[in-house]
């Protein structure tokens, strides 16, 4: 069983007047909204603190405010501009820490000299919602001190929360601002088109309609008229089926294809898939042309962009930071697998499942985190043969908070927020203290329920942390135990 999912909501967090969707309210209560002043409440601390808990809205990975910030303290470079002007400096070597400590960064305490943390979250970690293994690392992302750890390198099957390792390795390889490009080449007798398909699922009829227009007008302006169409997938390789086979909640993972071969009008969770998304996207693709006043004679067939054609029309996806924040946000499979597959391309290996374990892999090494036991069968999570440790998480998520990777970022920003957004809206009530401290990756799959991410403390600290838990039977208690245990690391113990 897949996770389920949510669509992050297109407004700032902050407006609170400006949200339309019923759902975000219905905690309210009276004319006080309870809702209101408790995430206002939140939310000001967190400000006041200097995290970034804002849901939204994107820009290229980092929200507005942060954006204009930078701005004013430097003219350019940093991980999220999307580059330089020529006569400009260098990028920023590093980036200020996501949160600093307020205080004191010492471990919590406790009477008779025990951790503090470990007499709150040793009970709930035992819960038995939680199966019979249970797994937990929780570290300070300021000093990167673990304060916290249970079975830190016991290898455990993730469900969704490996897309924050798949999402971590996409960022370190390609950088948040990197684009894929989806593209139309005419062959050198200017007798075949060609949609080549570069790995963006997030391709849809608007972009396939502008690449439609632009192919016309280019034919126009050379004066082509009657045309042949392919389409080409050979970016890919491997099997195209994830190995749990035909599934709603994925894909057939392919080169080419346009709203996540979706055969309705979602654009998340899961639904009904086509099992052949790079068909149906150049039959789409050739109907747009004819709109567009070109003849493409008959439908189009698969084959491979000739040596010579030149580049007629592209389109260019939202830079990397967006996917990462909609993959992570959404719990979006398809987005996840990709992001593995152009790592996989940036480090000259095929870009199948094996070829993409192999990347990641060597891009998490090549961040200094512990891999042992870890194995990354698949990018989404969906792989019961995937295994990490509740350590790996755990660093992977204080490396992205610090200053040496600012590159990592939106692996942050993309998280869900506790009573606010993604696979977290529903699971924190409009009263818990802990609404808009946490933000964190769900994962689920039958009988593992894993939460990693981060949390602001009682003394603004940003700790992260990583629980996982295997053999369980219900998926709502062993949920809600899994958000006890974050929501004791915002209230501290003093």
């Amino acid at each position: 069983m897949a996770e389920p999912v949510q669509r992050p909501t297109d407004e700032p967090l902050n407006r609170w007047g400006g949200w339309k969707t019923p759902k975000y309210l219905k905690r309210g209560s009276g004319p006080g909204d309870l809702r209101l002043a408790a995430g206002s409440a939140v939310l000001g601390l967190v400000v006041a603190a200097g995290a970034v808990l804002a849901a939204g809205p994107w820009d290229s990975g980092q929200r507005k405010a942060e954006r204009d910030r930078v701005a004013v303290q430097q003219r350019a470079g940093g991980a999220h501009h999307e580059g330089t002007s020529p006569d400009g400096p260098a990028p920023a070597p590093s980036a200020p820490a996501v949160l600093k400590a307020l205080g004191t960064t010492a471990g919590l305490t406790a009477p008779a000299g025990a951790s503090g943390l470990e007499a709150a979250l040793a009970p709930l970690l035992d819960a038995p919602a939680l199966g019979p293994v249970r797994t937990a690392v929780v570290v300070d992302a300021a000093t990167g001190k673990q304060l916290y750890a249970r079975g830190a390198s016991t290898p455990m099957t993730p469900a969704s929360t490996v897309k924050i390792a798949t999402a971590a390795a996409a960022l370190s390889a390609l950088g948040p601002a990197h684009r894929i490009a989806t593209t139309v080449t005419l062959s050198p007798d200017s007798r075949t088109l060609t949609l080549v398909g570069g790995g963006d699922p997030t391709l849809d009829e608007g972009a396939l309609r502008a690449l439609a227009a632009g192919t016309a007008r280019s034919l126009r302006d050379g004066g082509i008229g009657t045309v042949r169409l392919t389409y080409d997938t050979s970016r890919y390789s491997g099997p195209a089926l994830h190995p749990i086979g035909p599934n709603e909640n994925i894909a057939p993972v392919s080169a080419l294809m346009a709203g996540e071969g979706r055969l309705d009008d979602s654009d998340k969770g899961p639904a009904p898939r086509t099992d052949d998304p790079a068909g149906d996207a150049a039959r789409t693709f050739a109907g747009l042309l004819g709109d567009a006043g070109v003849d493409t004679r008959s439908d189009p067939s698969s084959g491979r962009s000739v040596e010579g054609s030149r580049t007629v029309a592209t389109h260019l996806s939202k830079p990397l930071s967006a996917l990462v924040e909609r993959a992570l946000t959404n719990s979006d499979n398809d987005i996840a697998e990709a992001l593995a597959r152009q790592t996989a391309l940036k480090a000259g290996e095929p870009a199948s499942f094996d070829g993409s374990r192999r990347a990641v892999t060597a891009r998490l090494k090549a961040l200094g985190l512990p891999l042992t036991g870890a194995r990354l069968s698949d990018g989404s999570g969906l792989d019961r043969a995937d295994k990490v440790t509740a350590g790996l998480l755990a660093r992977l998520l204080a490396l992205a908070a610090g200053p040496d990777h600012p590159e990592l970022r939106p692996v942050l920003t993309g998280l869900p927020v506790a009573g606010f957004s993604g696979t977290l809206g529903d699971r924190y009530s409009a009263t818990s203290p802990a609404t808009g401290l946490i933000r964190a990756k769900t994962g689920t799959l039958t009988g593992v329920n894993s939460l990693a991410g981060t949390a602001v403390d009682a003394r603004g600290r940003l700790l992260a942390f990583a629980f996982l838990a295997s053999g369980t039977t219900s998926p709502g208690d062993a949920e809600a135990s899994l958000d006890a245990l974050a929501a004791t690391l915002t209230k501290g113990t003093r």
